[in-house]
């Protein structure tokens, strides 16, 4: 009776174990809304700095670009030795000189025998040696963006790769809209613009030479404002872009540009960019829904007039204002089903500046590609990232959709910029029997509020009676720190739990006369955009968006007065409007 015992203990402890062991082994579902018969698993489910861009090579090795870079590691190789999906073997490597001092890692390629990968001003490189995890060799420098950065906008250096040896690399736009002063309203647009001499283009560069800065390069195409999806398609042989449209048309002209308006232009251009193209930047802009290119305000435009906007090139697709394209994939894989061979995945990493209507984008999207060319409108892929509906702020997003790659096996691999999350999505199903039933479910998620066309009035979330500096600040302020003064991360500072809001009134105020650029951390974390001057704003405007920050989410700190704005502009000399 004693020995039946102790072995059915035996054996419950060991069914117990057992139970654990395959549980550790078993993959964790991705929790993906997917086309039928599609799936996904967790490859990591967090990497402390989080990631960006990634590749893999053909021995099944994932890299993935840190975002939060330092002396000890920019790049993380995942294996999965057990093929069950999930990463069992994670090292990190490539510790750079200096932790970067923004986080816009942009680019993660293989190719020729190498890894490259940029950082945010440097495209570097290791030598991959075959069934080896980390790269044998020293770090290579393969090209530096050496032009003075001090209030640069728009430095991401995505890379792409021709058949013939070149490497492609973008020099963004340092400014929004080539105005001077930047981002003010009402200010003109330099005309012609500078900026386009040195940056706003895509320059061609030598890709197996090491020490090049853009003077060893070819500007092969311009007009084109900030990019970070990019990549070159094998079937047509040429170079596509999904460029990033400009920002602020309510803020900048209010005269001109309703909130609705702003929220949804302009587009995202995705561009088929040969040599000499020219995309119109800072000139012009794509209106997706009249399906044309227009004067942007700052030369003279409206919103319907043309002009000089007929001569320059127009992107094969235009998708709604602020999705924010972060990478774009070709799909020459054989795992997936025959419609999306050749066909282009992209990840819209999500909108930031929408207020006051719901942050939009936070998806995968596929665009069908036939004979070279677009063959229909964009279809959600995958979604189920943000975790909510409506996306308010850009903080309520539990994930955000960032890099994409495709394994040797066909495979697809999906990377989160918010925790470094990973996903690897595969086909279960029957190819020769997957149509338009299967992708019937992921049709009705364009319904949702982060994806279709908001309705004017009834999707306003500023709709009702609000106090003046409520109504002033989502006009000039919630774009980028949010209706709930969030924030946005690694970009712009919330507006709670920090000194700077409510300590120091005569600083405070500095910042909003002046504006601000440079590096600030805020809660123990680093942020890096633009806080462009609000001159123009009257010392009433400014006092009471003040006193709304400064009581308002969470803060509890005195009112601003229009005497206190007055006096530290008389100290400034800054003029009134």
């Amino acid at each position: 009776m004693t020995f039946t015992l102790h072995a059915r203990n035996y054996f419950l402890l060991f069914g117990i174990i057992l139970f654990f062991i395959q549980c550790k082994n078993e993959p964790k579902d991705g929790g993906l809304f997917l086309p039928d018969d599609f799936s996904s698993v967790v490859v990591v489910d967090s990497i402390a700095e989080t990631v960006r861009h990634m590749a893999v090579t053909s021995d099944n090795i994932l890299y993935a670009k840190l975002r939060n870079a330092h002396e000890k590691a920019s790049v993380a190789a995942l294996q999965d030795t057990d093929n069950n999906g999930s990463a069992d073997v994670i090292e990190k490597f490539g510790g750079l000189a200096k932790k970067e001092k923004w986080s816009y890692a942009t680019a993660m390629r293989v190719y020729n025998g190498y890894i490259y990968f940029s950082s945010d001003l440097v495209v570097y490189r290791y030598k991959l040696k075959p069934g080896t995890l980390i790269p044998d060799g020293e770090i290579e420098i393969v090209l530096t963006d050496d032009h003075e950065h001090g209030k640069h906008e728009h430095i991401g250096k995505p890379i792409a790769f021709d058949n013939e040896g070149h490497m492609y690399v973008p020099f963004g736009a340092p400014s929004n809209a080539c105005q001077d002063p930047k981002r003010t309203p009402g200010a003109p647009g330099v005309d012609p613009c500078p900026q386009l001499e040195h940056h706003g283009g895509v320059w061609r560069f030598d890709a197996n030479k090491t020490g090049q800065t853009q003077k060893d390069g070819y500007k092969y195409a311009t007009g084109i404002r900030s990019v970070v999806a990019m990549n070159w398609n094998p079937v047509d042989d040429e170079l596509y872009i999904v460029m990033h449209g400009r920002d602020d048309l309510l803020r900048l002209w209010p005269d001109k540009y309703s909130p609705w308006d702003s929220a949804l232009l302009p587009s995202e251009e995705f561009m088929r960019v040969t040599e000499g193209s020219d995309f119109g930047w800072p000139y012009c802009y794509y209106d997706q829904m009249k399906g044309k290119k227009v004067l942007a305000p700052e030369y003279g435009g409206d919103g319907e007039i043309i002009g000089r906007c007929a001569d320059f090139d127009d992107p094969v697709i235009g998708f709604p204002g602020h999705w924010a394209p972060n990478d774009l994939v070709f799909y020459e894989g054989d795992q997936f089903p025959e419609r999306y061979k050749h066909g282009a995945f992209i990840t819209f990493h999500g909108s930031t500046n929408r207020a006051p209507y719901p942050q939009s984008g936070y998806f995968v999207g596929f665009v069908p590609f036939k004979d070279g060319k677009p063959s229909g409108e964009v279809e959600v892929f995958a979604d189920g990232f943000a975790g909510i509906d409506p996306i308010v702020s850009v903080k309520d997003a539990v994930y955000r959709p960032m890099g994409l790659a495709v394994g040797p096996d066909g495979s697809m691999y999906l990377s989160d910029s918010v925790k470094g999350k990973i996903w690897k999505i595969t086909y279960n199903g029957d190819k020769t029997n997957f149509g338009e039933e299967q992708l019937l479910a992921m049709e009705e998620r364009k319904q949702l509020s982060h994806i279709r066309t908001p309705h004017e009035t009834n999707d306003n979330l500023m709709r009702g009676e609000f106090e003046e500096g409520a109504k002033k600040y989502y006009t000039y302020c919630s774009a980028c720190h949010q209706q709930d003064g969030g924030g946005a991360s690694g970009r712009f500072p919330p507006l709670y739990g920090t000194d700077w809001v409510t300590g120091d009134k005569e600083r405070l105020i500095k910042v909003i006369l002046e504006g601000m650029d440079g590096s600030l951390e805020v809660g123990g974390e680093v942020y890096n955009g633009v806080m462009p001057q609000h001159s123009f704003l009257s010392d009433e405007d400014i006092a009471e968006i003040l006193t709304y920050i400064r009581t308002n989410f969470g803060n509890e700190a005195s009112s601003v007065e229009i005497e206190e704005v007055e006096a530290v502009r008389s100290n400034l000399s800054v003029e009134k409007p």
